[in-house]
């Protein structure tokens, strides 16, 4: 049920990931049907009150990175949507902070699929991890 990089739709193709990805910064370093790559810099924009990355960004990368690597390996063949997102924090991010975020897949079946999504930090650090179930929408 996988398929080459070719078949994903121009958007992903050409390293974006849709408006709200575009707005994190999220860059689209690598994607297959196994893997999905990503580097993200910690911007004014994206910081809570104390001047720390704001954990919500933590949760739209997890799922910005998921639901592209489910798409990517689900292919031609449907649509995927997010059920569930959890991610846990490890570490604060300061503005200028350059982020690598990777998904791996944990379960790809027929009807779903969960991809767990770590992010590091220029050390290798990890910052936060995140877990998001997809459903898999076929016609």
């Amino acid at each position: 049920m996988s398929t080459p990089l070719g078949d994903v739709p121009d958007l992903l193709r050409s390293g974006g990931a849709g408006p709200f990805a575009d707005f994190i910064g999220i860059q689209i370093a690598s994607a297959s049907p196994d893997e999905v790559r990503a580097h993200w810099t910690v911007t004014d924009a994206l910081l809570q009150p104390y001047g720390l990355l704001h954990g919500g960004v933590h949760c739209a990368v997890v799922e910005t990175l998921a639901s592209v690597a489910a798409a990517v390996w689900l292919g031609p063949e449907g649509r995927v949507v997010g059920t569930t997102n959890s991610t846990d924090f490890f570490r604060a991010a300061r503005l200028g902070d350059r982020l690598s975020s990777t998904a791996s897949p944990l379960h790809r079946g027929r009807s779903r699929q969960v991809w767990r999504v770590e992010t590091r930090d220029e050390q290798g650090r990890l910052v936060s991890a995140g877990q998001v179930a997809l459903q898999n929408l076929t016609a």
